[in-house]
């Protein structure tokens, strides 16, 4: 694995169209917009809207699109208001921020290390943040808040523990993935271990927590996840110009007035931040943080990190992979955690293939 995005990546990557610059407000305001990334992200948005008001209409009990804009609206039958407002609104929206914050706590991750194997699935942060969960529910017995607490503080503090044992004269991408992976290692042992010394019903619902499920999500989860996704997303969209100048180089991004050492330190609290509360509420769901930047970068056509592309992308992937988790073996619903890591096993051997032949692993 290198640290650098190669030549042929970048001339793959190039946009098709040049940017157009919009200016407002007599020109006290511009902004460049490129009509490609503008396509993508709106067919996104569309696409995304259409999944999530589809799984509100469909299920073992079925609603007309036109009943379940009455239910929107607290009017219509009471069995449709119910199935909608009470059961399927809640998951669809929480499908809807978990996706968003792991696709951008992706982005963040794969563009400090300049490596789409960057992921915080593979380089341990997603453990992190699953063992202080699982060590909350069975040594703390803590309750749901509890456990998103210690969710949050497990994923921070692996982050921590990961950027001072890759710190040498700044952080190589390389280095950060291969101690990731060995801080992983040891947080996937210690996790076994305790679920070995828990009781059987305290490692059943331990064992379920991190297969990673939305069902029977309710809207104090949604709040919750709401919350930890509108403080920390923006702080992560802030950093991305800073972000695209040390994709360039650290001595590049240092001499263009980058503090690159804050900058890499803060990026990894807030998005290990921003797993942390995503995986609270739905457990450790696989795949998307590792694919969704990819597939953003990739359809728009991007040359460095989409941090926006990459949240849409994510909440498209999530909110898709829940519907199929729930009517592709109906009556019987997947959690949607086996469905994502089944794709995502898929997905992550393509990359590694692809890896192998440009010489890059």
């Amino acid at each position: 694995m290198t640290a650098t995005l190669p030549e042929s990546e970048r001339q793959e990557a190039r946009p098709s169209r040049p940017a157009r610059t919009v200016r407002l407000g007599g020109d006290r305001m511009s902004f460049r917009v490129r009509p490609r990334m503008a396509a993508v992200y709106g067919s996104l948005l569309l696409a995304t809207v259409a999944v999530f008001t589809t799984s509100l209409m469909v299920g073992d009990y079925r609603i007309s699109l036109p009943d379940v804009l009455l239910a929107l609206g607290g009017r219509g039958e009471r069995l449709d208001v119910f199935f909608v407002q009470g059961v399927r609104l809640p998951r669809a929206w929480t499908a809807v921020l978990v996706g968003a914050g792991l696709g951008a706590a992706g982005a963040v991750f794969q563009s400090l290390s300049r490596n789409p194997l960057g992921s915080p699935d593979i380089i341990g942060f997603t453990g992190g943040a699953a063992t202080g969960a699982v060590l909350t529910i069975l040594v703390l017995g803590g309750g749901m808040l509890a456990t998103s607490f210690g969710a949050v503080i497990g994923g921070v503090a692996t982050a921590v523990l990961v950027y001072l044992l890759a710190l040498k004269k700044g952080v190589q991408g390389y280095r950060l993935i291969l101690v990731g992976i060995g801080i992983n290692a040891m947080l996937m042992a210690a996790r076994d271990y305790l679920l070995t010394r828990a009781d059987l019903t305290e490692a059943m619902a331990a064992q379920v927590w991190m297969i990673g499920s939305l069902n029977g999500r309710d809207w104090g989860q949604v709040i919750a996840v709401a919350v930890g996704v509108a403080v920390l997303l923006p702080v992560v969209l802030a950093l991305g110009p800073r972000l695209r100048l040390m994709e360039m180089g650290e001595d590049t991004a240092h001499a263009l007035g980058v503090p690159t050492q804050a900058t890499q330190v803060i990026a990894l609290i807030t998005a290990s931040a921003l797993t942390g509360v995503a995986i609270a509420v739905a457990g450790p769901v696989g795949f998307i943080a590792l694919a969704a930047p990819q597939l953003a970068r990739r359809l728009a056509r991007a040359d460095g990190t989409t941090l926006f592309g990459a949240a849409l992308m994510g909440a498209f992937l999530l909110v898709i992979a829940d519907l199929a988790a729930q009517r592709i073996l109906a009556p019987t619903q997947l959690p949607v955690g086996v469905l994502t890591a089944i794709i995502g096993g898929g997905y992550l051997i393509w990359l590694l293939h692809r890896e192998w032949r440009t010489g890059r692993a």
